[in-house]
């Protein structure tokens, strides 16, 4: 005894008599157009404009480092023999946990103490002294990070490159030893 919905819907049309008071429409509509207003201009958003620009930069910036390749392909060349830094060679952290404890302990401070040199005109000449040194001892640690892997963890190559660190960080320690004094005589002379 399925009704025809359509039909519902007629007959409730025609029975209702009741009609709007005049100009309800157009009070509603003045009513929504303040309450809900259309912006016909659009809008210049900044925001959107410098998060594009940054998008942009950000995507150059890894495209160059990304076909910039042989910046980051360095060799070393020592005794006619070329080394690929980038190779893998071992280090005292590749041995034991405990040596990479101590290998980081020096790198750490090591670059700790060159990062409180300032540099200034009457210094450079010997902060470029302490830097060809310290170059050479990366060298010296490098070959010997290259015998490491090449013939294996030894007593000699290990201690070797403990006291490579140890000379490094001395070094460092030296450096600001030296520069100190020479600020204090600077002081005093001033």
């Amino acid at each position: 005894m399925g009704k025809d919905i359509r039909a519902l819907f007629e007959k409730e049309l025609n029975m209702t008599d009741e009609k709007m008071p005049e100009g309800h429409q157009a009070r509603f509509l003045s009513k929504l157009d303040v309450a809900l207003p259309l912006d016909e201009k659009p809008k210049f958003n900044w925001l959107k404009i410098a998060a594009s620009i940054v998008m942009a930069l950000g995507i150059g910036f890894v495209t160059y480092n990304y076909f910039n390749v042989e910046s980051s392909m360095k060799e070393v060349v020592d005794n006619d023999t070329e080394i690929n830094v980038n190779a893998k060679t071992k280090t005292l952290g590749d041995i034991s946990p405990d040596f990479k404890k101590v290998e980081d302990y020096y790198l750490a401070n090591i670059n700790l103490e060159l990062s409180k040199v300032k540099i200034t005109p009457e210094n450079k000449e010997l902060f470029d002294g302490y830097v060809a040194k310290l170059e050479e001892l990366n060298e010296e640690y490098n070959r010997l990070s290259l015998e490491l892997t090449e013939n294996g963890p030894d007593e000699l190559t290990v201690n070797a490159l403990i006291n490579n660190l140890k000379l490094r960080l001395n070094l460092m320690y030296r450096l600001q030893k030296q520069l100190k004094r020479m600020n204090s005589i600077e002081a005093t002379q001033s």
